[in-house]
């Protein structure tokens, strides 16, 4: 059972008010990747899995993605909402680094493609609805992997994102005080 101010400990975040991260961050992060380089989805590929698929033929455009770093990008600030019994909200502001990594026939032009992409507002606009925004993107490497005697092509472009991080923590209202006065 989560404890309260009352109840003193530890205090866990409560509510829906939690960022996405892990599966659900990966979700939004292919469906990006995936509408703005115009790769099928099937093809946007979490760079970690636990039990990871079979990489496609060296003839097969695809993309490997997953955030590299989450940064603090400035201190957190908590208010105190005093409705109801009350609790604390804390932002705070964070930065991702995605690695998106593509390979393929065709990866250095999908690299570009998403490159140039993610700075057309109304690409911007989808991802600011998740709460996130686009603050730069890397120069576009050439990391080709010799793979079975064979050269694979591959082109790594980072993606610079930021979101704000709110989390509500079941910090109460003070109903009452003792106070003694002394002379």
């Amino acid at each position: 059972m989560a404890n309260t101010s009352a109840t003193g400990g530890y205090l866990v975040p409560g509510g829906s008010s939690a960022p996405e991260e892990d599966q659900d961050l990966e979700d939004i992060l292919q469906g990006m990747v995936s509408g703005i380089s115009g790769i099928p989805g099937s093809m946007v590929r979490p760079r970690w899995q636990s039990l990871p698929p079979k990489q496609p033929e060296p003839s097969v455009n695809w993309c490997a993605i997953g955030v590299q770093e989450t940064k603090t990008v400035a201190n957190p600030a908590i208010d105190h909402n005093s409705s109801g019994d009350g609790n604390d909200q804390y932002q705070m502001h964070e930065g991702l680094t995605l690695l998106a990594t593509f390979y393929g026939p065709n990866s250095q032009r999908y690299a570009s493609i998403m490159r140039d992409g993610i700075f057309i507002p109304q690409n911007a606009e989808a991802i600011k609805a998740k709460g996130m925004a686009f603050v730069s993107a890397s120069s576009i490497r050439p990391v080709p992997e010799l793979v079975n005697q064979q050269w694979i092509r591959r082109y790594d472009l980072f993606i610079e994102m930021r979101r704000k991080v709110t989390r509500v923590y079941p910090v109460l209202n003070i109903l009452s005080a003792p106070v003694t006065i002394v002379d």
